[in-house]
């Protein structure tokens, strides 16, 4: 099970990444631009990252245990939920984190950082 200290841990590992407390709780961002990529619930047993509108269904309906939007906020955003505890391990932590990561990280970083550039399709 993955907790607030796994995400901060991870999230922080990644390339230009910052920590700064927004609405009151820990977001994790790139430092150039400030673009958020993750962030903690109050609760610190959910967090936050980017996920594009068109592929939240389909994460969703397929581990509605894992994945879900928190209506009336997520709604219009590129923005899913994450129950911590439902995450196997570091690695599927890791891999949901790098994928938010990499959809708010520009050009530049992305290029600066080719070993974690999105699989070619």
């Amino acid at each position: 099970m993955a907790t607030a200290d796994d995400v901060r841990r991870i999230a922080l590992g990644l390339p230009g990444a910052i920590e700064k407390l927004a609405w009151g709780m820990p977001t994790f961002r790139l430092a150039e631009g400030g673009r958020i990529f993750a962030s903690l619930d109050d609760d610190d047993r959910v967090m936050g990252v980017k996920c594009p509108q068109e592929d939240r269904e389909e994460l969703i309906a397929a581990e509605p245990d894992k994945f879900f939007l928190r209506e009336g906020h997520d709604d219009h955003y590129a923005w899913m939920r994450v129950r911590l505890s439902a995450l196997e391990d570091d690695d599927e932590l890791y891999a949901v984190l790098l994928d938010s990561w990499r959809q708010a990280a520009p050009r530049k970083l992305l290029d600066a950082h080719p070993e974690l550039a999105p699989p070619k399709r």
